[in-house]
């Protein structure tokens, strides 16, 4: 899941005037600040906006899902949040002929509202462990002290789990693992949908107005949060009863008046704002593009299927609004970096920060050594992009890719029953949701495009060679073509009969004849094999420097 943090933005006279703003942790948010808050019309105490002690806020703030925030809106477990974090489940929900992603659901009672597979989670308390960190980090850098680190942040989770409650940990590293904050979490399972817009409304403007602002959409959806008799966390039970939450939000219908006070309170997920020149640099010239081209074919291929058949575009529409998401708002961080010259404002930075740094042992190579670590990576970064989005980005290619740990327990002449049954459950999951026409088009294109992209140099000793002896030349689109049908024609992934052949009798051999199989394989060991080291080198290192900068 992606690190998401509970923080606190304030906007103020949003209407009126340009606004003040800021973004903090409610446990680090200050009495001067909150002074401030007062001051713009804030009416509630401290403690009503985070308390350990007390209900406040924090107690009706959810993690929804992997990330997106909701609201707890009733004392019976009411969950507001927005369209595109429920729309997953609106589409699990959903069939061609009860198309709640189309038409729209409201529930009329408590009965008719339908499980879902989401999790909520409650924040229950923020503690700084920065000092306890330290203590035990000592003087190590590098490699050493991020392995430490891993080792002391464990310990400390391990401290508050409780599985039977559902109450985990997670240490937050801070500003460049300079602060340690953990943050205790307790999860809930059992959330059913309630209610949702029909598309036309929840999405309305879809990607065309995605990430922009101002936007006009209907973008909520709402869920409800059960548990069991005591109130505790609780797999799916008719049984369930809605929870009774230690706080939940007033819903006015008051409307707002121009001056108003408002703030927004909840987990924006990750920031990189202490990001350097020379990471600036390789998103706008490399990552980025990169990975919009590779999602952007991915989208055409699938939106290419998703027009001809209601069927298919209700089994698509999920993963396509998640690929679509972030291919905007990487396309767009790209040319508002390059809009605002943000790489040259980072250098202007950077500049008075080697200048300060003269004379001072500790930090005054750090950009010396910043470009070289970035020099030594991002020759690389490319094909890393091509594999993430690329490869791992065929349904069948990535699938496949799972086979290799079969592989290597069949070579090595040990039982993989387990990891079988295993892949087998994944399997099932895949013909579910894959769609054929449009993975076989996507797989053609992602090898034409890691071919045609990525350094030869870098490429797997002999695979295309291999390729362009069996299937033609690489030169012609029609080859690639080609490859990706016959990756599906002999995939035990997905012919039965293979399948159910190699479950009875699993042999090596069996995979070695199976191109999907072969092809991710190659590419993912040729990666691991020769630069993954090097990318955890780059990652260390960055890290370090990071540290030290910041």
């Amino acid at each position: 899941m992606k690190k998401v943090l509970l923080t606190i933005v304030l906007f103020v006279s949003i209407i009126k005037v340009r606004a003040d703003e800021g973004m903090w942790l409610p446990l680090l948010l200050g009495q001067q600040v909150y002074n401030d808050m007062v001051k713009k019309g804030l009416k509630l105490s401290a403690e009503q906006l985070y308390s350990i002690n007390k209900a406040s806020i924090k107690d009706a703030i959810i993690i929804f899902g992997g990330g997106c925030t909701g609201e707890i809106v009733s004392d019976k477990g009411l969950i507001f949040t927005n369209h595109h974090c429920g729309y997953d489940a609106i589409a699990s929900a959903s069939s061609v002929t009860s198309n709640y992603l189309q038409d729209g659901f409201y529930a009329k009672s408590l009965a008719a509202e339908i499980q879902t597979k989401l999790t909520v989670q409650f924040l229950r308390e923020i503690k700084d462990v920065t000092n306890e960190v330290n203590k035990e980090l000592g003087d190590l850098t590098g490699a050493d002290r991020l392995k430490k680190q891993g080792e002391i942040i464990k310990a400390i989770t391990d401290k508050v789990l409780n599985t039977e409650l559902g109450i985990t940990g997670r240490v937050s590293p801070m500003f460049k693992n300079n602060q340690f904050l953990l943050f205790v979490y307790q999860t809930y399972g059992d959330i059913r949908l309630v209610g949702t817009p029909p598309e036309s409304i929840g999405k309305f403007g879809g990607d065309t107005d995605n990430w922009e602002w101002p936007r006009h959409t209907g973008d909520f959806s709402i869920f409800r949060v059960y548990a069991d008799a005591k109130g505790n966390p609780a797999k799916f039970d008719p049984n369930n009863k809605p929870l009774k939450p230690k706080h939940f939000l007033p819903v006015s219908l008051k409307g707002v008046n121009d001056g108003d006070y408002a703030m927004i309170y909840g987990y924006p997920g990750g920031t990189n704002r202490y990001e350097t020149s020379y990471g600036v640099k390789m998103k706008t010239d490399v990552s980025n593009p990169t990975l919009v081209d590779l999602r952007d074919m991915r989208l055409k291929n699938m939106y290419q299927e998703m027009i001809k058949d209601p069927a298919v575009k209700l089994k698509l529409a999920s993963d396509y609004a998640g690929i679509a998401n972030y291919w905007k708002f990487f396309d767009g961080e790209t040319k508002q970096l390059l809009k605002f010259k943000t790489y040259e404002q980072k250098q202007k930075d950077e500049a008075k920060f080697i200048s300060w740094a003269k004379g001072k042992p500790e930090f005054e190579n750090v950009f010396n050594d910043y470009a070289a670590n970035y020099a030594a990576w991002q020759p690389f970064e490319k094909q890393r992009v091509n594999i993430v989005e690329g490869i791992s980005g065929s349904t069948l290619l990535s699938n496949s890719s799972a086979l290799m740990s079969i592989a290597k327990m069949l070579d090595e002449g040990r039982d993989a029953t387990a990891a079988i049954a295993n892949i087998d459950k994944a399997r099932a999951d895949m013909l579910a949701e894959w769609d054929k026409p449009s993975d076989e088009r996507i797989l053609a294109q992602v090898l034409k495009m890691y071919y045609n992209n990525v350094d030869k140099a870098q490429q797997p000793a002999g695979l295309f060679d291999q390729l362009a002896t069996t299937y033609g030349s690489l030169n012609d689109e029609a080859t690639f073509k080609a490859i990706a049908k016959a990756a599906y024609s002999n995939s035990i992934l997905v012919n039965d009969e293979l399948w159910n052949g190699f479950k009875t009798n699993p042999t090596a051999a069996a995979l070695k004849s199976d191109v999907a199989f072969t092809t991710a394989q190659s590419v993912l060991n040729n990666y691991t094999t020769n630069y993954g080291a090097k990318r955890q080198t780059f990652l260390q290192k960055d890290a370090e420097l990071g540290r030290l900068y910041l």
